[in-house]
């Protein structure tokens, strides 16, 4: 089943290799950027719109860096609770055991 996985994923990766390829092979138009406060050296269109991808990509996850981070307290945080209420648990089943006659 694990091989399957990873044919799956190597079939898909190459998919999406062929197609950034095939993107960057038909956007070959050199054109400037202009950011309103900033011009940008000519450069393929592809090179552009892949950039663009990259740092949006950068900015979610920073974006979603600090929503991680609060979960994995909330987890941290309920796992040390868990962990409490079980050796509670525990403590409560002993003294029972030791009470009965």
């Amino acid at each position: 089943m694990r091989w399957l996985k990873g044919l799956i994923l190597a079939i898909i990766l190459l998919v999406v290799l062929l197609v950034g390829i095939l993107f960057a092979v038909n956007n070959q138009q050199a054109i400037p950027l202009n950011l309103i406060w900033l011009e940008l050296p000519a450069a393929s269109l592809s090179v552009w719109l892949l950039a663009s991808l990259a740092v949006g990509v950068l900015l979610g996850m920073l974006a979603m860096s600090g929503v991680y981070l609060r979960l994995r307290t909330l987890l941290t945080r309920a796992q040390r609770h868990n962990q409490q209420q079980r050796k509670e648990l525990d403590r409560l089943r002993v003294q029972e055991l030791k009470e009965l006659p």
